[in-house]
């Protein structure tokens, strides 16, 4: 019997932002390649008032299609209006009232069996709201800022809330998230930890000499990559840098706090030695990272990062901060370091790394563990589940 999904996703990539969600939909590709299962994608577009909504960043949203073909995907983009900066407790009634004639209309034609929500806000109160009117049982993914920031703010936290215990079932990206939730009250016993996947024949190990050779990289590098933002600890790795006098620092990634970045790195004179990458296209990841002597990214907090398991499998170690799954992913001494959100304790990680390289093929194996194909049997068994119990 087929098993019919509507996946819920507001991070979802499109033609304007092509690194937008990419593991969500890495994530829908591979469920939707299975033969027991039809999945259809909801990925509501949100725009503001006229004339907002006619420039910047939101031009290029308006101008999507409302229905497409996303690499083998059935992908509908239906808009909902927001207040930009000041809506996010507005936006799970906007985006519901803006979505469920749409949603009616496909489940009239093929009932679906389930609901699955790809991030806990705003989605998971979405689907919550969805799940009521059409009375089909839903699961919600946490993955790392929807619980950390969502799930503690005033106007939202009771949303969250609502939709962890009205759901038929739960992932997290990591048993660390899972306890996280834990704490917040969330029932632990409905929480399936379910780990990200990682392209294992793209990301693969090259030659480090001639990666460096190929992009005209000299010396020792260390790689970020993130979107520019204050909770990613770029700022940290930028302190780092004048006692690492030999490394060239590479920023992948966009964000206002780019320009906070560049006035640092003069004030400390390493502005020589760091490169903005700017947002680098998903498929071109695995040449930096094979160029890259480690990767860092000392983030205040995550779930379990992409670009962490992303390195590793391209033979990169990393060094990150204590949080959220780190400890279940670095499970021996080659993969990397976990530090101190301090200057001196990344610095001296790095230079330990940089003077004693782990070889390539051990680095990679941490990674073997995370495949799509694990990810897909896992979140296959848990939609088939919820759908047989509701």
């Amino acid at each position: 019997m087929t098993l019919n999904v509507l996946m819920l996703s507001t991070l979802f990539p499109d033609i304007s932002r092509p690194n937008f969600g990419v593991f969500v939909e890495r994530q829908a590709r591979e469920l939707a390649s299975r033969a027991e299962t039809d999945v259809t994608v909801i990925a509501p577009v949100g725009l503001p008032p006229w004339p907002l909504s006619h420039a910047g960043r939101y031009a290029p949203l308006r101008a999507l299609p409302r229905k497409e073909r996303w690499r083998e995907l059935t992908v509908y983009r239906p808009t909902f209006p927001i207040i930009p900066k000041f809506g996010g407790r507005t936006n799970v009634g906007a985006m519901t009232r803006a979505i469920l004639p749409l949603i009616r209309r496909l489940h009239t034609e093929k009932p679906f069996d389930v609901i699955d929500a790809s991030f806990f806000f705003p989605d998971g109160p979405v689907a919550q709201r969805l799940s009521k009117a059409l009375g089909i049982p839903y699961s919600v993914k946490a993955r790392g800022a929807d619980i950390h920031h969502w799930g503690t703010q005033g106007g939202t936290r009771k949303m969250v809330r609502k939709a962890a215990d009205d759901a038929a079932g739960l992932l997290a990206v990591s048993d660390a998230m899972r306890r996280s939730m834990g704490r917040m009250g969330i029932d632990t016993d409905k929480i399936r930890v379910h780990y990200t996947g990682v392209d294992l024949d793209t990301f693969e190990i090259t030659d480090r000499a001639a990666a460096k050779a190929a992009l005209d990289f000299n010396g020792p590098v260390v790689l970020s990559v993130g979107a520019l933002i204050p909770r990613k600890g770029q700022d940290l790795l930028v302190r780092a840098l004048p006692q690492l006098p030999d490394v060239t620092l590479l920023l992948a990634g966009q964000g206002q706090y780019r320009r906070t970045l560049e006035n640092l790195a003069q004030e400390l004179g390493v502005e020589r030695r760091i490169g903005f990458l700017g947002s680098v296209p998903h498929h071109k990841l695995p040449r930096i990272f094979a160029a890259a002597d480690v990767m860092a990214l000392p983030s205040e907090s995550e779930g379990l990062a992409n670009a962490w398991v992303e390195s590793l499998a391209c033979g990169t170690p990393i060094v990150i901060s204590d949080v959220g799954g780190a400890r279940e992913l670095l499970d021996r001494p080659e993969a990397g370091r976990i530090v101190e959100r301090d200057p001196d304790a990344i610095a001296a990680a790095i230079r330990a790394i940089l003077d004693d390289p782990p070889a390539q093929a051990a680095v990679r194996e941490t990674a073997l563990r995370f495949t799509w194909q694990a990810n897909g049997d896992a979140l296959l068994d848990h939609l088939q589940n919820i759908a047989a119990s509701g």
